[in-house]
């Protein structure tokens, strides 16, 4: 087999060689025999294996260096270059400059680990006490185990906890046990703050009242500020939508405007005049929805009532531009009703005027006042279709309006969620800039309104009433000597008459026959003869026991002279004699029996010994609990 096989592998071996040579030598090469390339190959592959030797011994030079300790690098001074020299080209002392350099350290890192060591490490509760000392201040003591201090301290964590209960405890506690303490004016305050912080209705109702205690106790302390800030936030809390009950506005606005009044000087003021500017964007709200209400049922005199009262109280509202433009319009509406009336051309040219000119008036105060308001274009149109020339806004218009209106917040997705699902009203458009109204100016009532327009009316139609109406003073100041005398009798009667200030019956028919009768029983009574009054008037008969004869029967009364009193009887009783003291009934008949022949039967007949006999009871026949029952048979027979 091995036979067969070696020809054929040396054939196919001198083949291929053949054929190598036979391409070989058909290409053109660099080498010009197969002999010179092949020695060329052996010499280069000697080259290699010399730098290959070389580098060798390079790594066995280098390995010492590498196993030296730290400890003997300091030993080698020109391993580590100084500064601005150029390192060498050798890698080898590049290596070793850096191994140096990681030495250095790890050698500091030790260093710092051990002071890191000797450090004193302050405990969670070291550093909490340690923040509110600094927070305090001052104000502390340093002793801080004082019984008082842990009452106070102990309640304010109990109030941050939430357990308001046990807060009040404390403090109630450390107000009466130490008077003197440096923490009660604090304890105090605390106190309405747990009220506060617990809310609901009547919590509400009790803080206000602690923070009104702890102002009448520490008038001048600068706390009360805050609690007065803090009574004003209570009905703040509680108040309610435009459309619902505005009491709690109302005192919102009182207890804000009384802490910007009594304390000016406090930093809680730009909070409290943020909280009232607030307060009043819900007033004026109110105000203006209860205006247009009345604009959908024609009513104008309320509608201009109510419009003008938001112009003048609350001049910051946010939709000022919307009030007055809804106050020309009913102006407007006034103007035109006039229009429509069959009224002379002069009384009607006149009514119409003065309607025009407010309604102008309302327009042309959005336009000017009001420029960067969102509907001044609308107060535009309208002073454009009553041919009237716009007026223009001066720059200090213009600044004052932007800057009103870019004081106001935007709407976000919170804003809108909180309303959506709160019941609390909208103050998010309010003014944050400007200062509120802190006195209420007069308030326009719709009457005022409706007499203004009815003064218009007559002035109108009747011109000439005016100056008639204007001669009457003078023609009283002309005749006033005159009027003196008469003016002076009906001053003497302002004070109301005593009854001592009557004069008897006789003193009165001396001095005037026409004047009132009046019978005293008391002859010697002192002061009625002196006091007369002219006038007629009706008789009074005035019965009085005599001031001599106590508990004795009065005498009878004087005859008087008929025609002393015009004809007029007497008012009074004439026997004055008292009736006879009430006696004791007399006691009532017995009965008797009226029917005949009939004898009174047993059981209504009085028993001998007084006692009341109680009937026997029949067992056969009646059935009770507190006697014998029926047995057997006996209880189904009903009778």
């Amino acid at each position: 087999m091995k036979g067969s096989l070696a020809p054929t592998c040396e054939a196919d071996g001198v083949h291929v060689m053949k054929s190598f040579r036979r391409g070989f030598s058909s290409q053109s090469s660099f080498f010009p025999s197969l002999r010179s390339a092949l020695l060329s190959g052996v010499a280069i592959a000697g080259l290699l294996a010399g730098s290959a030797s070389l580098r060798a011994q390079t790594g066995d030079q280098t390995a010492p260096s590498q196993t030296t300790s730290p400890a003997a690098a300091p030993q080698q001074p020109d391993a580590v270059p100084a500064p601005g020299v150029e390192l060498p080209a050798n890698k080898a002392e590049k290596k070793q400059a850096a191994l140096d350099k990681k030495a250095e350290e790890k050698a500091d890192k030790a260093a710092n680990k051990n002071k890191k060591e000797d450090k004193v490490v302050q405990s969670k509760d070291t550093r909490l006490q340690a923040r509110r000392l600094k927070k305090d201040g001052g104000n502390l003591t340093a002793d801080a185990k004082l019984p008082d201090k842990v009452l106070y301290d102990k309640a304010l964590d109990a109030v941050k906890r939430g357990h308001y209960d046990i807060a009040r405890l404390d403090l109630q506690t450390l107000l009466n046990t130490y008077p003197d303490s440096q923490f009660m004016m604090r304890a105090k305050l605390a106190v309405a703050d747990s009220w506060y912080k617990e809310g609901g209705t009547a919590a509400l109702t009790q803080a206000e009242s602690e923070y009104k205690d702890f102002e009448t106790f520490f008038p001048n302390a600068p706390e009360a500020a805050e609690a007065q800030m803090r009574v004003g936030d209570i009905y703040f809390r509680e108040m309610d939508k435009p459309d619902r009950d505005y009491a709690k506005a109302t005192h919102a606005e009182e207890e804000y405007r009384l802490m910007l009044q009594q304390y000016p000087d406090s930093t809680l003021v730009p909070d409290a005049k943020q909280r009232l500017r607030e307060v009043q964007e819900v007033l004026a709200n109110r105000e203006s929805n209860i205006a247009s209400f009345y604009s959908t049922h024609n009513n104008w005199a309320a509608t201009i009532a109510r419009y003008q009262t938001v112009v003048d109280t609350y001049p910051q509202y946010s939709h000022m531009d919307d009030t007055l433009i809804g106050l020309g319009d009913a102006y407007e509406a006034e103007a035109k009703y006039v229009r429509g009336l069959k009224l002379p051309e002069g009384p009607k040219a006149h009514l119409e005027r003065i309607y025009d000119d407010e309604a102008i008036a309302a327009y042309s105060k959005v336009v000017t006042e009001h420029s960067a308001a969102p509907h001044v274009e609308d107060a535009r149109d309208r002073l454009d279709a009553m041919g009237v020339p716009i007026p223009k806004p001066t720059a200090e218009q213009m600044a004052a309006s932007e800057a009103l209106e870019a004081s106001r917040a935007q709407y976000r997705i919170t804003d809108r969620a909180r309303l959506f699902i709160m019941h609390s009203p909208d103050v998010v458009t309010a003014a944050r800039m400007g200062d509120p109204t802190l006195v209420d100016p007069k308030q326009t009532l719709a009457p005022d309104v409706a007499r203004k327009t009815q003064t218009d009316f007559a002035d109108a139609l009747n011109p000439n009433a005016k100056p008639a109406a204007a001669a009457a003073p003078a023609a009283a100041t002309d005749s006033g000597e005159a009027a003196a005398p008469a003016a002076a009798a009906p001053a003497a009667a302002a004070a109301p008459l005593a009854l001592q200030d009557l004069p008897t019956a006789g003193a009165a028919a001396a001095t005037n026959g026409s004047s009132a009768v009046t019978t005293d029983v008391s002859a010697g009574s002192a002061g009625s003869a002196g006091s007369s009054a002219g006038g007629s008037s009706m008789g009074v008969e005035i019965v009085s026991p005599s001031s001599g004869s106590s508990g004795s029967t009065p005498a009878a009364a004087p005859a008087a002279d008929p025609n002393a009193n015009g004809g007029l009887k007497a008012v009074g009783p004439t026997n004055n004699t008292p009736l006879p003291p009430v006696e004791k009934p007399a006691a009532a008949p017995d009965q008797v029996n009226d029917v005949a022949n009939t004898a009174t039967p047993q059981g209504a007949a009085a028993p001998a010994n007084g006692k009341k006999v109680k009937p026997e009871f029949d067992k056969g026949d009646e059935s009770s609990s507190k006697h014998k029952k029926k047995k057997g048979l006996d209880k189904l027979n009903p009778f």
